[in-house]
């Protein structure tokens, strides 16, 4: 029979004892997860963009068709179906949108909104991000 090296064999034992220890943690005590109780009262201020057009007609995260002309939008945590206020801090104006998809991906941002709920409450149609106070309804 042939000997493993003790590296290999410490480094197999290792990764073993890892993916067993990883599979015995509950759900609730893995990185973030978000609790009906935690949504209720869900305030956050960060920064809003837009989908681009491409994305249109592909499917987001929830199983739904994307479309830039519905008022949705993607977050990292919130469930999907989950009723959002999201409001322009710079001009008052707030829209609400429904969580349909995950993301934003980008460094930095709290929210992606589709184009037409971004539309609606910003001044400037040119530019692509806004800070914005995000409210669980």
């Amino acid at each position: 029979m042939v000997s493993l090296p003790t590296k290999f064999k410490a480094a197999l034992l290792l990764l073993s004892f890892t993916l067993v220890m990883n599979s015995c943690g509950s759900s609730h005590s893995k990185g973030k997860t978000t609790t009906v109780s935690k949504v209720k009262g869900y305030k956050s201020t960060g920064v809003a963009s837009y989908y681009h057009n491409k994305f249109n007609g592909r499917k987001t995260a929830s199983g739904e068709r994307f479309s830039n002309k519905k008022l949705t939008a993607a977050h990292r945590e919130l469930p999907f179906g989950t009723k959002v206020r999201v409001t322009n801090l710079a001009n008052n104006k707030s829209v609400v949108v429904i969580i349909n998809d995950r993301g934003p991906f980008s460094k930095g941002r709290e929210i992606d909104l589709s184009k037409k709920a971004f539309m609606k409450i910003t001044d400037k149609k040119t530019h692509g991000e806004l800070k914005v106070k995000i409210e669980v309804l």
